[in-house]
């Protein structure tokens, strides 16, 4: 051995450019694609189906819920929302055939949504729509419309027609890119048009009104680059937008979070869940019981009882902390889920439960997704193809709209 001390590497060598190396990874995936394109597409297609059928639902019934002579009078809706601010459209006049106007292109707006066409327009007229009717009687609803109220938001700033819409058809069979765009300058002009006399009459606060004519210029901005910039222009706008797609899916995502983890931690702190109360009395509630006997016949079952009230506590406190685990998040996913599902038949709550899947449908896997939507899409057309006699014909490729055959890039959430 050798009189000298033979010197021991630092632990740190290297950290400083792996590091670097890590950090411009993440901001050239941050800038350069849209994560969770799957998840956005059905959180897109979930919510708008789950407004459009509340909104056939209660067609019978619109005008006793947010027409100008319901329960909650515009009179003291004006009062409230000058009170707080909020946005709807139903406040502009008492007049009942804008009304019959207002609810009519809500359920329009949830339609072009829901099949994902023009969907930059079609996510902000549905954000219209809720926000419309729901400021406009805001104690209806049993809670998956504070879901759908936030979620209508957060969907403007993403880009959910990547796949599964037809905007990803129409540019999936395009040769090249369509820069006479002629429907999209339509719809253009046509926004423009309507938001001149409402924000020159004074109908929109200023907030507002830099909200819609913000979104307005920005269509405008981004079609001027398409067809005159194609180059580095139309590359700042994709980051500009690949952004706050990825902002949105995280607030979703937080948001989800937070809904689970405040719903546990409060349950908790009460005796209610504890002692069974708060699942025992809602199951001998007429307003909770379609099925009277199945919710009678649960509620003589202490043990069943005890078990959904300290399960839906132990799920719900849980989920946040095992995102960062695959597979124990989705066992709990799933369960949550059929919890879901069990609510909407014992409870009689469709469309809280609806709205409620659609956000967990957020952390569902993306491959999950890709092999549900490569199966949906061959049931349908092998029904299509099958000859009279009930033979099917040769079976054709099939690609979904809007997919790479690149793999959609892993997410620790997601």
């Amino acid at each position: 051995m050798s009189g000298q001390q033979q010197s021991v590497p630092s632990p740190f060598t290297g950290l400083a450019a792996a590091t670097g190396d890590a950090i411009a990874r993440g901001l050239t995936r941050l800038t350069g694609t849209a994560i969770g394109r799957y998840q956005t597409a059905v959180v897109r297609i979930g919510f708008s189906l789950t407004w459009l059928l509340y909104l056939l639902r209660e067609w019978p019934y619109r005008q006793e819920i947010y027409g100008p002579d319901g329960v909650w009078s515009w009179d003291m809706a004006h009062q409230l929302i000058a009170d707080n601010h909020a946005f709807s459209a139903l406040m502009w006049t008492r007049s009942g055939l804008w009304f019959e106007l207002v609810y009519a292109a809500a359920i329009l707006a949830s339609v072009m949504l829901l099949l994902g066409w023009r969907t930059r327009t079609a996510s902000l007229l549905f954000m219209i729509g809720v926000l419309s009717l729901q400021n406009r009687s805001v104690f209806i609803g049993d809670g998956g419309d504070n879901v759908i109220h936030l979620m209508a938001i957060y969907l403007v700033l993403t880009r959910c027609g990547q796949v599964w819409s037809l905007d990803s058809r129409r540019r999936a069979r395009s040769t090249e890119e369509d820069l006479d765009d002629r429907t999209g300058v339509l719809l253009w002009a046509v926004l423009g048009a309507a938001l001149l006399p409402v924000t020159g009459l004074g109908l929109l606060s200023w907030g507002w009104a830099v909200v819609f004519w913000g979104f307005w210029l920005c269509q405008a901005a981004w079609w001027a680059a398409k067809r005159y910039a194609p180059g580095e222009p139309r590359t700042v706008l994709d980051i500009f937008a690949n952004l706050a797609h990825n902002g949105a899916l995280l607030v979703i995502i937080v948001e989800v979070c937070l809904i689970y983890a405040t719903a546990g931690w409060y349950k908790i702190q009460g005796s209610r869940w504890q002692d069974g109360t708060a699942l025992y009395y809602p199951l001998h509630l007429d307003d909770f019981t379609p099925w009277p006997a199945l919710s009678h016949a649960m509620a003589s079952s202490g043990l069943m009882v005890m078990a959904i009230g300290y399960g839906t506590v132990i799920v719900q406190v849980a989920f946040p902390f095992t995102l960062f685990n695959r597979r124990l998040k989705n066992v709990l996913l799933a369960v949550m889920m059929i919890e879901h599902a069990s609510i909407a038949i014992v409870l009689g709550l469709p469309f809280f439960s609806l709205a409620m899947i659609t956000a967990d449908a957020v952390f569902l896997p993306t491959g999950f997704l890709m092999w549900a939507g490569d199966r949906l899409v061959r049931l349908v057309r092998r029904r299509r193809r099958q000859e009279p006699t009930g033979e099917p014909t040769e079976k054709p490729a099939v690609e979904l709209p809007g997919q790479s055959s690149e793999p959609e890039p892993s997410n620790l959430m997601l």
